[in-house]
């Protein structure tokens, strides 16, 4: 006789009790493997391309950290879709800290109110773990043209249409652009690019007359005679342009804007790891070398009051997104 075995059912209660167990032992096992993390090298997503500002910010917090603590971080370019891509396979990744990504403000706070279509939740599955800097923009004109100041700008705004070029749509530059062009009372007409590179070509050769450029992107412009420097949209001046007034010293208050690197994962990971690369990560990006390299991006590591642990980043990110939502709704940008 064969007795057929009837299949027990699954029931709600049991995987519920399941997973609670599971998520148990994890926590459980966070402390110990803090402790013995990495025993391999971390794959560092950079969902951008290689060479630009992100790409930048990731291959010198990886290099930091191997010099600080003797960790292997190996950047892997996944670019598109204004970083979604990226992001979207290092919050699928397993949540053990192997799997990390070098966010910035597009894809960290601005995307989800632009494109229609993300294949995850921003605020859900990313965990913040290290502010890496901030880097503050720069309005940059053509040295070659008739505006010399934000006065003569803005005058000469009021009696003829002006244009203002930004590297994408729903990107910082674009919105602060937005921004201050509701301030001054113009009629700007929005030039968007496929980058900064082709943008700062335009404005060069005088086909845009305005250019909201990152300082690390327009530095080299400015020294080199090419561009005129006449605000950054930082609280205070940038060192390496001291003679370049703020926003709020010509004339424009809450004018200030920069754009936010990050060190994220998926959300998941046990809180020990978390704090456990946050730390090596502050160490390591306090180290003189690293230091020198993002005060020489015009990069502000600190600001005033930071306790520097992911709930503090956590907390930057939540400000950031009050601050521009409403930004991007204003400007109309959308993404399909």
């Amino acid at each position: 006789m064969h007795l057929k075995m009837k299949p027990t059912p699954s029931h709600p209660g049991r995987r519920a009790l399941l997973r609670a167990t599971l998520c148990a032992a994890v926590l459980a096992a966070g402390p110990a493997l803090a402790e013995t993390f990495p025993a391999k090298p971390i794959r560092l997503v950079v969902p951008a391309p290689p060479g630009g500002g992100t790409d930048g910010m990731a291959r010198l917090t990886a290099n930091a950290l191997t010099e600080s603590a003797r960790w292997t971080l190996v950047p892997d370019n996944l670019p598109g879709a204004g970083g979604n891509i990226g992001f979207d396979a290092a919050f699928k990744a397993p949540k053990d800290g192997y799997t990390l990504a070098m966010g910035e403000s597009s894809n960290m706070v601005i995307n989800q109110y632009l494109y229609g279509r993300i294949p995850f939740q921003i605020e859900r599955d990313m965990q913040p773990i290290a502010l890496v800097a901030r880097v503050p923009l720069v309005l940059i004109v053509s040295a070659s043209g008739p505006h010399t100041s934000m006065a003569a700008l803005v005058q000469a705004g009021k009696k003829g249409s002006l244009s203002f070029a930004s590297s994408g749509n729903g990107t910082l530059a674009h919105l602060v652009g937005e921004s201050w062009k509701r301030k001054a009372g113009l009629d700007m007409l929005h030039v968007p690019y496929r980058g900064a590179a082709p943008a700062l070509t335009d404005l060069i050769g005088g086909q845009v007359d305005v250019f909201f450029a990152s300082v690390p992107v327009a530095l080299p412009m400015v020294q080199g005679g090419k561009v005129r420097a006449l605000a950054v949209t930082a609280a205070e001046r940038v060192p390496l342009l001291k003679d370049v007034p703020t926003m709020a010293e010509a004339g424009f208050s809450q004018m200030e804007a920069s754009v936010v690197f990050g060190l994220v994962g998926p959300a998941g990971i046990p809180a020990p790891l978390v704090a456990r690369i946050n730390a090596e990560t502050n160490k390591a990006l306090q180290r003189p070398a690293a230091a020198a390299q993002l005060a020489a991006m015009g990069a502000e590591r600190m600001p005033a009051g930071w306790t520097g642990d992911a709930e503090a980043f956590a907390r930057v990110l939540r400000e950031e997104r009050a601050k521009w939502a409403p930004v991007v709704k204003a400007s109309g940008a959308t993404v399909d």
